[in-house]
């Protein structure tokens, strides 16, 4: 994550422009449009160099420049970039976490494959949690290991020793 000092309130620095709000951790920037000859509006979480959110903006009265931010305005634009960021960060946990659930042997396992994206060492952990939730086996496993049930029940039904 790298420092932005244009979009970090943690200063306590709080502006409320018409084309620039910053505030609570957020800062919102009404730009041109570059694709057509309307405005846009960046929202930027602090100390991230990307916008997390970038709309198009209402133009004003004059339809010639935009309308100025407002206090309303800012809120609902902070309430929906900090929601695309959830459902960023949900996406990439899913892509990163397998799981399924299995009966063997009389007990019932829930088995996951948790992908580690290491620059230097990339690997995943394939573990094994009983029906109280502990976890009973933790292997390392290649990134390119495939979670399926059957592999999972082949896992568990082979003492959890690692994967062929």
């Amino acid at each position: 994550m790298t420092s932005n000092p244009i979009n970090d309130t943690s200063d306590g620095n709080v502006i409320k422009e018409a084309r620039l709000w910053r505030d609570n951790g957020w800062t919102a920037r009404v730009i041109k449009n570059e694709d057509d000859e309307g405005w846009a509006v960046e929202m930027c979480k602090d100390g991230e160099a990307e916008p997390a959110l970038v709309g198009p903006w209402t133009m004003g009265r004059d339809k010639k420049n935009p309308k100025p931010l407002d206090v309303s305005a800012f809120n609902t634009l902070v309430k929906t970039a900090a929601e695309v960021l959830r459902r960023h960060e949900q996406q990439l946990h899913a892509s990163l976490h397998k799981e399924f659930t299995l009966d063997s042997g009389g007990t019932r396992w829930r088995v996951c494959s948790d992908i580690v994206a290491d620059e230097d060492d990339p690997h995943a952990l394939l573990s094994a949690h009983d029906v109280t939730g502990a976890q009973v086996a933790l292997q390392r496993v290649a990134v390119n290991f495939r979670l399926s049930l059957a592999s999972a029940t082949a896992w568990v039904e082979g003492g959890f020793a690692k994967p062929g």
